[in-house]
């Protein structure tokens, strides 16, 4: 062997020999000054008492007060007078919200009354080291046998009371060892201390307890340190009055939102919640008989009565005056500063505090995560909240698609233009294409840079080979072929989804208004399609283009779309056999939304705006309109639906992609959920009162980033720590995403980038 691999061997074993022996004496040195912290305590403690039954010296009583504080028997540190009160308490959130009932993120009880309980300033923490509840003796940490320091330490002291209380009240739910004031309770000095080994061997190295209670496979009963935030003053004057004016806020909105009397979850008691409930023939419909309802539309909004005799108005809903007049309040109030600076700062403390959860207890939920059985990133159940069902495959499965009916089936009869039947080939020699030229790249529908900030261009995205008579052969239900290919796709993409059997989609699908039989022909497609999945759910997207279809001369006024959209469903619902399939289609119906460019520049409404039958002018009406006259009939119609025991539907519109804040505020008092909500990172009261409200924004941080908003400034991350309603959904897969799984590539390019930023 070398002369010098020797050497160099010998000088690093001598160096790992220096290292050790000073770590070993370091050590004990730690020790012994630990106990002698511990002994000063105890004569301090001792001290003390007897200074109750005799005078201390006054010299002596200055010199303690210089470093601590005293109540009770124990004694806390002075702490910062400008820091909020954190408390981390040992128990699993099923105890606390035994305790306290429900808390929301930010620690304190649903409703604004705990604004009050959480001043910004002048407040200080305490800690409290939490323990597994199940292995009381399964750590080194626990053991004391044959320790060094065995001589110093009492019988009774255990883990999960070890803490250092600092100047601050922990609430009513803390261990024994506090009392009610919030004051430490006595304990023995050696508590304080704890042995770092077991069997006389000082560097012993023992199972961590967590690790331990996962081997025994109970993680429903791990525990994690969490965080509260306790009061120590009364707020200020000017803090109470914005307290006062967000609870009107969200007072306003109870008034607005239509609420099942019964909670869907409540309805029936579901033994299996592991797996979605067959249903054996899902289009199956037995005749149900009309009642005797009447209705009327007034205004833009439908009226329901008993019968046609009586004028007693059933589900009296606001009237679009007291609607934009609440609007204009909100408007009022996102805009007053003093509100903007309080709700700024309770969101950096929602974000702040998460922070601390994820370095009090991110390795213990890895670990918790680990032991659960059969569970993991691609076989727990997700949802795709927002997703739209003419680009629900990805461009590869269409372009396979494609060829396969090229290749199969040249001589159908598909499309009517220029006064000549064409059949499928005849189309394609028009384009001078053959199946074998195809690809992705011809195929065109990926968006890219071009569309940023280019709704238009994206909308292109949709004709494939930039052709439109291909979207009509291939992506319309309402076609020469009655819409049979793009049944043949759809039962595809189901088939995906019951393959993966962990992914479930809210498909939406377009009513546009410009007649009333719209409602039939589709309902007709998806019955006669038999286009049922159990993994699949149906949202009806309505398109706002009142200003396109008055060009073209097919309606006269805006009140025209409100009738086409709306009377059919109140027909169907009065009396069901007057449509049979549209009834059996709305089972599988659970909410309607609203799409269009939200980037347009409009006009702002008034409280006084024009009703819907004199909207006769060639310009659109604003998103808040809009929102109010769906909001105001599916509000009445879901009260109707109700009383005869139907499925009802819920009004979730796309807001706040672009455009003015305005639509927020909108649908902050309408909307039960949203999709996107990224400009409410320009709002902080808004934002803030979404939190409270805890409205859903079912975001699409890839469709941001081919359209309005870069990837690395989209506010998902921020408004997850803060505690949002948010989920990730994927909006156009077929123009955003490359996999076949385009909802597990959402997520998975979510984490990425989160993860990457929190490094």
């Amino acid at each position: 062997m070398d002369t010098s691999t020797v050497h160099l061997a010998m000088a690093a074993l001598v160096g790992a020999s220096l290292v050790a022996v000073s770590a070993y004496y370091m050590h004990r040195k730690t020790l012994n000054q630990l106990l002698e912290f511990a002994k000063t305590v105890e004569r301090e403690r001792e001290d003390i008492s007897e200074g109750e039954e005799s005078p201390q010296p006054q010299h002596s009583k200055k010199r303690r007060g210089q470093h601590f504080r005293w109540k009770g028997n124990g004694y806390y540190r002075r702490g910062s007078a400008s820091l909020p009160d954190v408390t981390v308490i040992s128990g699993g959130f099923d105890g606390e919200e035994k305790r306290n009932g429900p808390v929301n993120v930010d620690g304190i009880p649903p409703g604004l009354p705990r604004l009050h309980t959480l001043p910004e300033a002048k407040r200080s923490g305490s800690l409290i080291r939490p323990t597994s509840p199940k292995s009381p003796s399964a750590s080194a940490f626990e053991s004391i046998e044959g320790s060094d320091d065995e001589d110093n330490i009492t019988d009774s002291s255990k883990l999960d009371i070890t803490y250092l209380h600092t100047n601050g009240n922990a609430g009513p739910n803390l261990p024994d060892h506090i009392n009610a004031n919030g004051e430490a309770m006595q304990i023995a000095a050696s508590s304080m201390i704890r042995s770092h080994s077991i069997a006389g061997d000082l560097h012993g190295v023992q199972p961590d307890p967590i690790a331990a209670d996962i081997l025994r496979k109970e993680p429903e009963q791990e525990t994690f340190a969490r965080l509260k935030i306790s009061p120590s003053e009364v707020p200020l004057p000017d803090e109470v009055e914005v307290y006062v004016v967000l609870q009107e806020c969200l007072e306003m909105r109870k008034r607005y939102v239509f609420k099942e009397a019964v909670a869907p979850w409540e309805k029936e008691v579901i033994s299996d919640p592991s797996t979605p409930k067959p249903n054996p023939d899902p289009f199956f419909y037995a005749p149900e008989g009309n009642s005797d309802h009447y209705f009327e539309m007034q205004d833009g909004v439908i009226h329901v009565y008993d019968n046609k005799d009586t004028r007693r108005e059933l589900f009296p809903v606001a009237d679009a005056t007291t609607f934009f007049t609440d609007l204009h309040h909100i408007l009022r109030v996102i805009a007053a500063g003093n509100i903007r600076t309080l709700c700024f700062h309770r969101l950096n403390l929602l974000e702040q505090k998460f922070n601390l959860h994820l370095m009090l207890n991110a390795d213990r939920e890895f670990l918790a995560q680990k032991s659960a059985p059969h569970r993991d990133f691609y076989n727990v159940r997700k949802v795709d909240t927002h997703v739209h069902h003419s680009a629900c495959m990805n461009q590869k499965h269409l372009l396979r698609f494609i060829k396969s009916k090229l290749r199969k089936e040249p001589d159908e009869v598909v499309i009517f233009r220029d006064g000549t039947y064409l059949t499928l080939k005849e189309v394609f020699e028009s384009l001078d294409l053959t199946g074998y030229d195809l690809n992705v790249d011809l195929l065109d529908v990926h968006a890219d840079k071009s569309t940023f900030h280019r709704f238009d261009k994206f909308n292109l995205k949709y004709n494939p080979c930039g052709q439109s008579r291909l979207r009509e052969i291939f992506l319309k239900q309402d076609n020469l072929i009655q819409g049979r290919f793009l049944g043949e796709l759809t039962k595809e993409v189901f088939s995906d989804l019951a393959a993966s059997k962990y992914q479930m989609a809210e498909y939406r699908i377009s009513i546009y208004g410009r007649k009333q039989s719209e409602w039939d022909q589709l309902a007709s497609w998806i019955v006669n399609n038999d286009l049922y999945s159990e993994n699949v759910v149906w949202l009806i997207q309505i398109p706002r283009l009142y200003n396109v279809y008055k060009e073209m001369g097919i309606v006269t006024s805006f009140q025209n779309i409100l009738d086409n959209i709306f009377i059919p469903l109140f027909e169907v619902t009065v009396d069901p056999d007057s449509h049979p399939q549209l009834h059996v289609f709305l089972k599988q119906v659970v909410g309607l939304d609203l799409v269009d460019d939200e980037s347009k520049p409009e006009r702002r409404p008034t409280k006084h705006m024009p009703t819907p039958d004199q909207w006769t002018n060639v310009f659109n009406p604003a998103f808040s309109y809009y929102a109010y006259y769906c909001y105001a009939n599916l509000y009445t119609l879901n009260k109707l639906r109700e009383s005869k025991g139907m499925t009802t539907i819920k009004f979730r519109p796309h807001s706040g992609e672009a455009g003015d804040i305005d639509h927020l505020a909108a649908t902050f008092l309408t909307a039960h959920n949203i999709a996107h909500g990224i400009n409410l990172r320009k709002s902080p009261v808004l934002q803030y009162l979404y939190y409270l409200a805890q409205i859903g924004l079912a975001m699409s941080p890839l469709s941001n980033n081919s359209l309005f908003l870069d990837y690395h400034r989209n506010p998902f991350p921020m408004f997850f720590l803060r505690g949002l309603n948010v989920s990730l959904s994927t909006d156009d897969p077929l123009q955003i995403h490359l996999t076949k799984e385009p909802l597990v590539e959402e997520y998975s390019i979510a984490a990425s980038v989160i993860s990457s930023l929190s490094l």
